[in-house]
């Protein structure tokens, strides 16, 4: 076997003996895709690797953890929610952005035996924002929504040098202590807002739920919006969302989610050793983004 895990004349699609083995944990996990995704490149490329979905609830994440890691075939997992955050505690070592975030969507089991967790949801947005020619550094963001995603998103703008992010939830106490925590760790002008208005901000993200269901309200006051603001909705289901239908009815750049999570798949590749993969799909995208139908 190679270092990207490639076997000379194995059958893609074919689990052997010999096959690596990953898990998304999630619950529920009816809903990701990274299955779909990931399998897809590893069969293409003739990897001997497989993604399997497991539901596991937050109770049992620990004990689940520590136990299904001893399986010397099982070289790391994917974090879905509610996981992202749980699975800090459980590390040797994180990189830069999930420290801050106090989140990761990754986590590997070193040679060593240790557990190494990053997180990339960020980077993936902020590798959209460059595909659809938006600058991170310098903007002035709005994020709605400081969940898993939106931490992660908020985060990555920081490290990107914005040069003013304000945070909005509807969770009491949650948005204040994350713009503490990101203000000091990257020097950047980070504030907590007591309402969703949009006004005045280049860059306005929807990481909240709305959008998922028919009746749900919009995230916010899209009549708010500066003429020459983007928004981007990290929403992936019910597409074109209400949130992206009220903005393009206005005239206003709209994108949705599936850039983000195209941007992410070279990370995850690299971080889990698929090296050569990653590369290629770096180099051309265009097959993931059809995969999506975003393309």
């Amino acid at each position: 076997m190679t270092l990207s895990g490639h076997i000379p004349g194995h059958v893609p699609g074919r689990i052997l003996g010999s096959t690596r083995v990953f898990l998304i944990l999630g619950d529920p996990v009816a809903q990701v895709r990274a299955p779909e995704v990931f399998n897809h490149l590893f069969a293409r490329h003739g990897a001997d690797a497989v993604l399997v979905p497991a539901q596991v609830a937050a109770g049992d994440l620990a004990g689940f953890v520590r136990h299904v890691l001893k399986a010397r075939n099982i070289d790391g997992l994917w974090l879905a929610i509610p996981h992202k955050t749980g699975m800090v505690d459980l590390l040797d070592r994180c990189d830069r952005l999930g420290r801050s975030a106090g989140a990761v969507n990754a986590v590997r089991r070193d040679a060593d035996g240790t557990l190494e967790g990053a997180l990339f949801d960020g980077v993936g947005f902020t590798k959209a924002l460059a595909h659809f020619g938006v600058p991170a550094a310098g903007c002035s963001a709005l994020v709605v929504g400081v969940g898993g995603g939106g931490v992660a998103i908020a985060t990555s703008l920081a490290a990107a040098g914005a040069s003013r992010i304000a945070l909005f939830d509807t969770a009491p106490g949650r948005t204040a202590a994350m713009a503490e925590r990101l203000a000091g760790e990257f020097g950047v002008d980070v504030v907590s807002l007591a309402r969703p208005d949009p006004a005045g901000f280049s860059l306005v993200v929807n990481a909240t739920p709305l959008g998922l269901r028919p009746d749900d309200p919009l995230p916010f006051d899209t009549a708010r919006l500066d003429a020459g603001a983007v928004v981007v909705d990290i929403l992936m289901k019910n597409q074109p969302t209400p949130l992206l239908r009220a903005c393009r009815a206005r005239g206003i750049v709209a994108h949705p989610g599936f850039e983000m999570l195209v941007q992410q798949v070279p990370e995850y590749l690299s971080f889990f050793g698929f090296d050569r993969i990653a590369q290629a799909v770096q180099a051309d995208a265009s097959g993931l983004r059809a995969l999506f139908g975003a393309a």
